[in-house]
């Protein structure tokens, strides 16, 4: 539990460094689909019986979720580990393998949690109707987790900074636009539909904007079992 705490207390003395940085990086991408969606289309269009900014704003959340999730952390870990070289302090250190995993893991998606806060308030000055309760943000918590265990994984996988972009292209780009965060998945063929729907991105988006049901975060915590292992096992296979 020390061990745990100390990787917690590095990580927020850390973000309370950068913390103009963050906060400023974590709203402008969003506030980008808010102008466009919420001035631009936000009353134009009625999809599923409600405002397009309505429709659209837990997809935003949910989408920010992903790509701040995935992206902070794969590059943390991958930086540390071939240019700056500080990954192998830790892995000479007294610490576990599995606690820096779960504890890099949270600290992570704190900071994912921070960024949907941000975006939450944000949403109020262009009318967004949320409904925001415990299971939203169960899912907005889980959706989080998942994107930065894999973005674990790929900081470890991946041996350079370049093929590091080119992963996000190829997984967190597609997912961005496929996963029922912009319109609603009945647009799609119906096998395309089928498999988008075993997308992570495309449970929390569902059921944060549908609300109740356990299939979501059922399906995201069989993505969390999944890929947990997987990061804990390639972090003791670095050390």
């Amino acid at each position: 539990m020390a061990q745990f705490v100390s990787i917690l207390w590095k990580e927020w003395v850390l973000f309370k460094s950068k913390i103009v940085d963050i906060t400023l990086s974590a709203l402008t991408g969003p506030l980008l689909y808010l102008v466009a969606f919420g001035w631009g289309l936000g009353g134009a269009f009625i999809v599923d019986g409600v405002p397009y900014i309505a429709f659209v704003m837990p997809g935003i959340i949910a989408m920010n979720g992903m790509t701040q999730g995935f992206s902070v952390i794969a590059n943390d870990i991958n930086m540390a580990r071939i240019y700056q070289k500080t990954f192998e302090t830790v892995m000479i250190s007294p610490i576990s393998m599995p606690v820096f995993t779960l504890a890099r893991i949270s600290a992570n998606v704190l900071r994912c949690l921070y960024s949907a806060v941000l975006i939450m308030a944000a949403s109020f000055l262009f009318r967004a109707r949320l409904h925001i309760d415990l299971y939203f943000i169960l899912l907005l918590t889980l959706n989080c987790a998942v994107f930065s265990t894999m973005g674990f994984i790929a900081g470890l996988l991946i041996d350079s900074h370049a093929d590091m972009a080119k992963t996000s292209n190829f997984i967190i780009t597609p997912m961005s636009f496929l996963c029922g965060t912009f319109f609603p998945l009945d647009r799609f063929p119906v096998i395309l539909r089928k498999l988008i729907e075993l997308l992570p991105l495309t449970q929390a988006v569902r059921g944060m904007r549908s609300g109740g049901g356990p299939l979501p975060p059922l399906a995201l915590l069989a993505w969390l079992a999944l890929l947990l292992p997987v990061a804990v096992l390639l972090c003791k296979r670095a050390e």
